[in-house]
């Protein structure tokens, strides 16, 4: 038994466990934790907030207690008092651990701040927004005839503009009868008028003509980060995109936890809905405030996302998509105000339009992707994959499409990585090993050079090498494997058999060192045994989702592969093939879609007629259930080998030899016991 408690930051996953008393600061430094601190520790910088969970995490396996921390002192009332803190948010600084504790690192206390990759994808999209712009000559007001200023604006707008019947909430009846006297009964109306039909909706008026910004916000809510696009709903441009981290994150790294968070501990689904409403409002104002707009004109928002974070920010307890049948309190479409879902930063009476979910876990931005990619329309059969924490994959053509989700974990983001951490500047994103000394080159995020380079180590001198993260592991497995340093069962093998010093003795199993950094005392980053093994669990579970799919298509091979969402942009089609994460696929029609579920959302933004469309469509696609179909677990089994046990990928032999070598050599010894943990 020990009395160290255990610490667990997230959303990096490093864990340790620390002597009671010991300053969080001090065990993120020693676990290699992105905290910032530039004050030395005396709580006068403020650069170390962090948020401390309490009640029970499943994920993490520890019940965090209220007292997991010291109490709040002196320094950090005085903070506070000064400067102001959110409320929850302690200094690193001075609370001390004293007992077992999930630390939330927020985004603007990371040194190294994460690169949030989504940004926006060109695409031409049809006008056709439900709010518009009107200016119109409204009647001045005459004893003999009384009527009210709004009924005089409708009439006007039901004459000039053949809009008729308005409603109008008592946000802008506040403003009607100053703006229509000061605009000498000439006003510009913002007007919005549901795709379904019925009363259009006053949003804002101004004085006179108005040839100001209209602008409304896309927001792709996924479990690991959320995107935002700014857009001018006259012209369909992009007038700024922003991404954070979802801060539900410390609360569970996949979409289980979360759901298992708010079935342990009362109020948890309240929570995690606050915190990510409260995120969403921080971002709507820095994508407005980079656009150079005031907040208050975005009059309206389209947001997409998985089922779980589809209830947890509408506020419904999750509770039911945790267990068969996956109910969904609403899988239809939604049109609501705004602000009834907390979004306080947006213009007071904007519109919020949720893209239907196709089934329990197949949501809003699987719907999303369709909408993007539009797989019904295809002549050939094309498979989408939106790879993330929670997987969407689509299969189809003009003759049938099938959906389904898969479970694969977050590694893929850099998490559950031994030197994993999220997208950001000093991470390895790129890695090249050569065939035959077994040396590796590699790429930074922030750098253009590779580490051969000429002046790579001045131009990383900032930043610093400091991990890897999600498409950097994929590449670092994947020429592993072309190496032969990692066998098709996964396995790392000896410098004995491998031929290169590179492969170093870790417990029973081998490491391959990537990067030595400690004579700068920086981090040493490796590939663990224990990192190969968190890869081939989630690309077993994205390929045997597509499998599922085939099985179900009756065929065995798909014409093209669409590789969605953030990290599908950032990955190799060679290195996804050789880990097997794909089906065999001609290397030439494999692509990438950038944020196809962003996308979506933004077409949905722009287009009402999109939004029936979609919500047609999303009854004919024909929903495959992982959690209960029995060939998943087979079809699992088969594809932790690298690339497959079973299936063959004739295309990818073309490009690559994947050498045929065996570091299981079992039996006795020191070798047999360091291949088996």
């Amino acid at each position: 038994m020990t009395d160290d408690a255990l610490v667990i930051f997230t959303p990096s996953g490093k864990r340790g466990r620390f002597a009671l008393g010991t300053p969080v600061l001090t065990a993120a430094r020693q676990l290699g934790v992105d905290l910032d601190s530039v004050c030395g520790g005396r709580g006068i910088c403020s650069k170390c907030q962090i948020t401390p969970g309490v009640g029970a995490f499943p994920k993490h396996g520890v019940t965090v207690s209220a007292d997991a921390l010291s109490e709040w002192n002196a320094v950090e009332q005085r903070y506070k008092d000064k400067r102001g803190m959110i409320d929850g948010r302690r200094l690193g600084c001075q609370a001390k651990v004293m007992g077992d504790v999930v630390i939330d690192v927020p985004p603007e206390s990371q040194l190294h701040r994460q690169v949030v990759r989504k940004a926006a994808s060109a695409r031409a999209v049809q006008m056709d927004p439900a709010t518009r712009l009107y200016y119109v000559e409204v009647a001045e007001p005459d004893m003999h005839e009384p009527s009210g200023d709004l009924e005089r604006l409708s009439a006007a707008l039901r004459t000039q503009w053949q809009i008729d019947g308005i409603e109008a909430g008592p946000q802008v009846l506040r403003k009607l009868q100053p703006v229509l006297r000061k605009g000498n009964w000439a006003v510009t109306v913002a007007v919005f008028r549901d795709h379904h039909g019925g009363s259009a909706r006053l949003l804002d008026i101004f004085p006179g003509f108005h040839d100001g910004p209209l602008v409304g916000l896309a927001i792709d809510l996924g479990s690991t980060t959320i995107a935002a696009h700014l857009c001018d709903l006259r012209d369909g441009r992009v007038l700024a995109s922003g991404g954070i981290m979802n801060p539900q994150i410390r609360f569970g790294e996949d979409l289980m936890s979360r759901v298992s968070y708010a079935m342990m501990n009362p109020g948890g689904d309240v929570e995690m809905t606050e915190a990510v409403r409260a995120s969403i409002n921080a971002l709507a104002q820095s994508v407005a405030a980079e656009a150079g707009v005031a907040a208050g004109a975005i009059v309206e928002t389209v947001v997409v996302c998985n089922p779980v974070m589809h209830h947890l920010f509408l506020g419904i307890d999750p509770v039911e998509l945790g267990q068969a049948p996956f109910a969904l309190a609403t899988s239809s479409s939604l049109s609501l105000p705004a602000r009834e879902v907390g979004l306080s930063a947006l213009n007071p009476e904007a519109r919020l339009y949720t893209l239907p979910c196709i089934a329990g876990h197949v949501g809003a931005d699987a719907a999303a992707v369709a909408l993007s990619e539009a797989p019904q329309e295809s002549d050939d059969l094309v498979l989408i994959v939106d790879v993330g924490t929670n997987a969407e994959i689509l299969l189809g053509n003009k003759t049938r499409v099938l959906a389904c989700s898969s479970p694969t974990g977050p590694a893929f983001e850099g998490a559950q990585i031994s030197s994993g951490q999220r997208a950001a500047p000093g991470a390895i994103e790129r890695i090249e090993i050569d065939p035959v000394t077994r040396e590796p080159r590699f790429r930074v995020i922030g750098c253009d050079l590779w580490s051969d380079d000429p002046g790579f180590a001045e131009a990383v001198a900032q930043t610093g090498v400091t991990g890897i993260c999600g498409s950097g592991i994929i590449e670092a497995v994947a020429e592993m494997r072309m190496a032969g340093i990692v066998d098709a069962a996964g396995l790392i093998g000896s410098p004995e058999q491998t031929s290169t010093p590179r492969c170093q003795p870790e417990g029973r199993t081998y490491s391959y060192l990537i990067h030595d950094g400690s004579a700068q005392n920086g981090p040493r980053i490796t590939v663990t045994q224990g990192d190969i093994r968190a890869i081939q669990l989630a690309k077993s579970a994205l390929y045997a989702g597509a499998r599922l799919l085939m099985d179900e298509m009756q065929v065995d091979t798909v014409d093209r592969v669409v590789l969605a969402g953030a990290f599908g942009a950032h990955i190799s089609a060679k290195h996804a093939m050789v880990l097997g994460m794909i089906p065999d696929c001609p290397l030439d029609k494999v692509t990438s879609a950038g944020n196809a579920a962003g996308t979506g959302a933004r077409i949905a933004l722009c287009n009402i007629g999109a939004r029936a469309g979609i919500e047609q469509q999303v009854k004919r696609i024909h929903k495959v259930e992982t959690a209960i179909e029995p060939r998943f677990q087979e079809h699992f089994v088969n594809a932790s080998a690298l690339p497959h046990a079973v299936d063959t990928f004739p295309n990818l032999a073309t490009v690559v030899t994947l050498p045929q070598v065996s570091h299981n050599t079992g039996g006795g010894g020191e070798g047999g016991r360091r291949r088996r943990r």
